[in-house]
């Protein structure tokens, strides 16, 4: 994977889901008359994790809001930089981008939260006998990279319990946290509930996980837009929100129609273990039922900030007030 730097952290969309495979270039879509085109990266590869989309896309819920959406799933996109210049409307990142972003002028706002829960957590073999946070302490611990979602995951993690990254040993192996851990290159690793660990567990291997959100609550991956967007068509964002928590709240409901329609749009999904993708999305529906539906909690995004300056990621505080809205949710 290649990816740009904006400072120490990325601000790019890898955050959204773990991964190395890169997705097959896909023919531009034309625009139907009467619908706003929408481009939304995602960050990863046609995926079973992505299939609330795919329902409302199937089941015409963003055809009735009058949007027709576009998925780019470009690795290397700096969706974050491209929604905060104005030339993206909306893309899909993780709590922490936003943060970082704002501190360096990009005027975006996150909409509606999806991921109820931050969905990072570190996986080590039983053997390994860590069992908790604190046993993390003198091991080495495979992840990405520092930076991105599984490194403020993981510094968290440590802030938590009083240990700090000098008392572990970091090792970036990009994205292959699988092979690290199946061959005893680290002794754990930075893991997406929904994604390693059941790749793991369905080669037989027994685990024991630790949840970032077991410790600490932050905010997780959601919607962004920007303030001019805000400004100019508010409703634009009010249906895009709607269709798009229709799409989760019917995967959530009814997860083997999401699995089937899903085939259409992740071709993939043929030639994979349908019990091992089942799991991956069961994982990922525990992580998105959130009450209300798409809402940021205030104290998410106060801990996910005090994460930040405690590693010197931010500088100084923002105005948190500016980073997210729930005025677009849907009136209950």
């Amino acid at each position: 994977m290649l990816y740009r730097r904006l400072n120490i952290i990325p601000i790019i969309l890898t955050i959204v889901l773990s991964g190395c495979a890169q997705a097959p270039a896909a023919a531009p879509l034309t625009p139907t008359p009467g619908l706003v085109h929408i481009r939304l990266p995602v960050g990863y590869i046609p995926d079973i994790q992505f299939s609330p989309l795919y329902v409302a896309i199937d089941k015409g819920y963003y055809q009735q809001a009058s949007i027709q959406i576009e998925f780019d799933y470009s690795l290397e996109t700096d969706a974050v930089s491209l929604v905060g210049a104005g030339n993206l409307q909306f893309s899909i990142v993780s709590g922490e981008q936003v943060l970082l972003a704002r501190a360096q002028k990009l005027p975006i706002v996150y909409v509606m939260s999806w991921y109820k829960d931050y969905p990072v957590a570190v996986a080590s073999k039983a053997s390994a006998g860590i069992h908790t946070p604190q046993d993390l302490k003198g091991k080495q611990i495979g992840l990405p990279g520092l930076y991105g979602a599984n490194y403020i995951g993981l510094r968290a993690l440590l802030n938590n319990v009083g240990l700090k990254e000098s008392d572990v040993t970091l090792d970036s192996i990009g994205f292959n946290q699988v092979a690290a851990l199946s061959a005893d290159k680290d002794q754990a690793v930075v893991v997406y509930l929904a994604n390693e660990p059941v790749q793991l567990r369905a080669q037989g291997y027994d685990l024991d996980v630790i949840k970032v959100s077991d410790f600490v609550q932050l905010a997780s991956n959601g919607l962004i837009t920007n303030e001019t967007t805000i400004a100019q068509n508010p409703d634009l964002i009010r249906r895009m929100v709607q269709a798009t928590l229709r799409g989760i709240q019917d995967t959530i409901a009814n997860p083997d129609e999401a699995y089937q329609i899903s085939k259409k749009y992740v071709t993939a999904l043929s030639q994979a273990d349908p019990a091992q993708q089942k799991e991956k999305l069961a994982l990922s529906i525990s992580e998105w039922q959130k009450d209300p539906p798409g809402y940021s909690d205030p104290k998410a995004w106060e801990n996910m900030q005090t994460v930040l300056l405690d590693m010197g990621l931010l500088k100084q505080p923002l105005d948190l007030s500016k980073a997210y809205s729930n005025e677009f949710l849907p009136s209950k």
